[in-house]
């Protein structure tokens, strides 16, 4: 399961690694509400997820459990709480072990960018590749994932692959002098902070309609709201909207140069809500990444640049994935709790 600000989204895989729901199954999370009511409501959708897939829930053998970071690998999430969840009860909660003992069964955690980075690198290479690829999925924020011979690069502390906030180069970026792109996180240029709905909203929106008067998106007072329609009029090809979308291409682009650099890799994924668009505008935008991009060394001119596959269930389907491997393993699920009087992880 893949629990969002808003929605939980479920999918059921046996033991062949077959999934067994194809398209979005979807039931509210009311995350804003806090653990408590969130919890209940990931209970009561997987009950109902799997009565309408014809599963036992007394069959499901191990649950994997994908939420927004930042998190330790164990899925206790940070002190100051989780990127999209606003509730204070979030912060230090430990989700991973508060789910397993609601239904007593282990539980697998991921944060939602790795999982939906081992979903692609599943969908490209399949269970038993060699390969390496990096994935970067563009929502909220920006999250993504290292997969190596398939495995996730977790880190030392579960932290691993928070790609979002790697610093580029920002002021290469054409037509964007001026922009000083600051990050939720503090950081100054960072991937997140260029490409995310939050950095349109932040940085990318009002930098622009100062440069466009008389645009339609200047007449919204709600710059929250005003961001969710740059994606659509960008698609529309509305010339501001488009470049927007440019400047976002072309940090994504320096980026994956880096990531290139660095890893060597065998696949280049890009996902997340702004590719839920048409084909042509998904073609559009991964061209503009290209371009971007610095010359690469000859050996390296074959790296393929991909569209996450299955975006909407991408998160949910690596984390049945994660699952599927312990289960497989038979390998134990860390029981890291929080000190409630101290907050102290132990």
């Amino acid at each position: 399961m893949d629990l969002g600000g808003n929605a939980v989204n479920y999918t059921f895989l046996d033991r062949q690694a077959r999934f067994l729901i194809q398209g979005l199954c979807e039931f509210p999370s009311r995350a804003r509400e806090g653990p408590d009511v969130c919890l209940r409501q990931i209970v009561g959708g997987l009950e109902i997820a799997a009565k309408q897939t014809g599963i036992r829930l007394k069959d499901v053998v191990v649950i994997g459990l994908a939420t927004p970071g930042p998190a330790t690998a164990a899925g206790v999430l940070s002190a100051r709480g989780s990127t999209n969840f606003l509730h204070p009860g979030w912060a230090g909660f430990d989700i991973r072990g508060n789910l397993s003992d609601r239904v007593g069964k282990p539980v697998t955690y991921l944060n939602d960018g790795n999982a939906a980075a081992l979903w692609g690198h599943f969908a490209l290479f399949g269970e038993n590749a060699r390969a390496t690829s990096i994935s970067a999925i563009i929502g909220t924020g920006l999250g993504g994932g290292v997969i190596t011979n398939g495995s996730i690069v977790k880190g030392r502390k579960g932290f691993g692959g928070e790609l979002g906030h790697v610093l580029i180069p920002y002021q290469a970026i054409s037509g964007a002098t001026g922009l000083a792109p600051e990050c939720n996180c503090g950081r100054l240029g960072d991937l997140e902070s260029l490409c995310s709905l939050t950095a349109i909203e932040r940085c990318l929106l009002p930098f622009f309609l100062a440069r466009y008067p008389g645009h339609e998106l200047g007449n919204t007072v709600d710059l929250h709201q005003a961001a969710k329609l740059v994606r659509g009029l960008a698609e529309r090809g509305d010339p501001m909207c488009k470049e927007i979308f440019r400047v976002q291409a072309h940090a994504l682009g320096l980026f994956l140069d880096l990531m290139v650099n660095i890893f060597d890799p065998d696949a280049l994924i890009i996902g997340g809500g702004a590719l839920e668009t048409s084909e042509e505008f998904q073609h559009w935008f991964i061209d503009a990444i290209r371009e971007a991009m610095p010359t690469q060394r000859e050996e390296q001119a074959d790296i393929l640049l991909h569209i996450m596959p299955n975006g909407d269930t991408a998160g949910a389907r690596g984390a049945a994935l994660d699952a599927l491997k312990f289960a497989r393993q038979g390998g134990s699920v860390t029981n890291e709790r929080v000190d409630e009087a101290t907050g102290e992880v132990k």
